[in-house]
Formats: C-alpha cells, structure tokens, sequence
C-alpha cells in the first residue's frame, strides 16, 4: 500500500491524480501542512467499515413500502403525581 500526500493547492489543480492515487491506496490530503482529510477508493472505504448498510439506507430500500409494521400501543407507564 502506497499512501500519497497531496496539498489542498494540489488536489485542486489535479484531482484526477488524486483520484488515480486512491488505487494504490489512501491519499492524505493537507491544509497548511497538517492532514486534515482523507481521500479511499470506494473498494477500501467499505473494507473498512464492513460493507455494513446504514438503517437510513435499509429504509430506503425499494419495496419497502409492502411490509406491513405493527406498532403495539404505547402503556401509560406515568403516574399522576400526589400533591397531597
């Protein structure tokens, strides 16, 4: 794994070779010399979350609108207060 630094100047004049720079692996893109983000290729960035779904994408699934959702009533749990 190759790990490419690039300034934001340079990422900005050639983003093409950042992009081809993220096949090699992560490119650390930096503000005033300090890293400040980093740029994966969409392969290595669900490698490292686990390809895992996020709810709001499994609710957006098409479909979805078939399955039928029962939702119990909710219990009054709260008592009124005694002031006396």
């Amino acid at each position: 794994m190759t790990i490419t630094t690039l300034s934001s100047r340079e990422l900005n004049q050639d983003v093409t070779k950042a992009k081809k720079a993220t096949k090699e692996g992560p490119v650390f893109i930096t503000d005033r010399g300090r890293p400040a983000h980093v740029l994966l290729s969409i392969e290595e960035y669900q490698r490292l979350t686990g390809g895992r779904q996020k709810i709001a994408d499994l609710l957006a699934m098409p479909g979805i609108e078939d399955i039928e959702l029962e939702i119990p009533p909710p219990r009054d749990l709260a008592l009124p207060a005694d002031l006396s």
